[in-house]
């Protein structure tokens, strides 16, 4: 099979390239899936998983890619819930290799099935986004309708999806981001927006919740905005500086087949946009790795048609 191989970490995105791979078998309890699009992070030729298995292995030549939708082909012993030819969305494991291929093999758990009327581009959009702004409103800044949310980042991948969550729980949400961001973050729900070159993040004034993807200096001034009893959620790294009277909480998003379906069932009826930019052929996913191709929206590898 064709997949997109990483054999030098210190190479970086230039040593990637597309190769020739034997295909995947689905071990116990995994599912192999034809992969129709997928989706990937930039940031991923950084973390130590793509490079070493469970135990610390080296595990080079690599797939990378975690975000994966397709069809089914092959269920291992014990796998149960899926079927072949089933159309399914999901994560891949981080120690294993991953989406970037024409076939990966992925513990069915992590995957949930994708209903006909959504495009294959789309859900792949839609693992890491959805899941990390879930879990990190829901299931760790425990949003309650009333409070005000602070989602850095609002016009981006997570956040994007965030605004429109918090927004629809019935909190008061403000945005960060460029100046170009403004009219995205209002339009997908925010209240107010903060344009991070130019205004103050003070001027915010108290929050309830922070929910931070870009990290740095932001994410250590936006402590101060905590009230007593709020919460600062981070993505990025754990908080050196955290609220007086609040908690502080990084966190690395978990697979949840339960919440992916509920995500793609908010995606049929209208109720959540993902944003989806640049969709392009497997051959050119080690262009769309570079740092230089930024587009609105993710980009997104279609590798086959349906």
């Amino acid at each position: 099979m064709r997949a997109i191989v990483a054999k030098d970490r210190q190479a970086g995105v230039s040593g990637l390239t597309l190769s020739e791979l034997p295909p995947p078998h689905a071990a116990e309890n995994d599912v192999v899936v034809r992969v129709h699009a997928a989706g990937f992070t930039r940031g991923e030729l950084d973390w130590p998983g793509t490079w070493s298995d469970r135990a610390g292995r080296d595990r080079t030549p690599s797939v990378p890619g975690h975000e994966v939708s397709g069809v089914v082909t092959e269920l291992g012993y014990g796998t149960t819930g899926l079927t072949i030819g089933q159309r399914v969305f999901g994560l891949t494991d981080w120690t294993r290799n991953g989406s970037l291929a024409e076939y990966v093999a992925v513990e069915a758990r992590n995957l949930a099935p994708l209903p006909a009327d959504i495009d294959h581009t789309v859900a792949a959009a839609l693992p890491i986004s959805g899941l990390t702004a879930w879990q990190g409103l829901f299931d760790h800044a425990r949003i309650v309708a009333g409070r005000t949310v602070l989602i850095h980042g609002a016009a981006g991948a997570v956040g994007s999806i965030a605004v429109q969550l918090a927004h629809q729980a019935g909190t008061r949400v403000i945005g960060t981001g460029r100046a170009a961001d403004r009219d995205t973050a209002l339009a997908l729900g925010a209240h107010a927006f903060l344009d991070l070159e130019a205004d103050r993040l003070e001027d915010a004034g108290e929050v309830d919740v922070v929910f931070d993807v870009i990290g740095g200096d932001v994410l250590d001034r936006s402590a101060a905005l905590v009230r007593a009893g709020g919460t600062l959620v981070t993505i990025t790294r754990p908080p050196t500086v955290r609220p007086a009277d609040g908690r502080a909480v990084f966190f690395v998003v978990e697979p949840d087949r339960v919440r992916l379906a509920d995500l793609a069932r908010r995606v049929r009826e209208g109720q959540l946009q993902v944003r989806v930019g640049a969709v392009r052929p497997l051959d050119e996913a080690v262009a769309a790795f570079s740092p230089a191709r930024r587009v609105a929206g993710r980009t997104i590898i279609r590798v086959a048609e349906d």
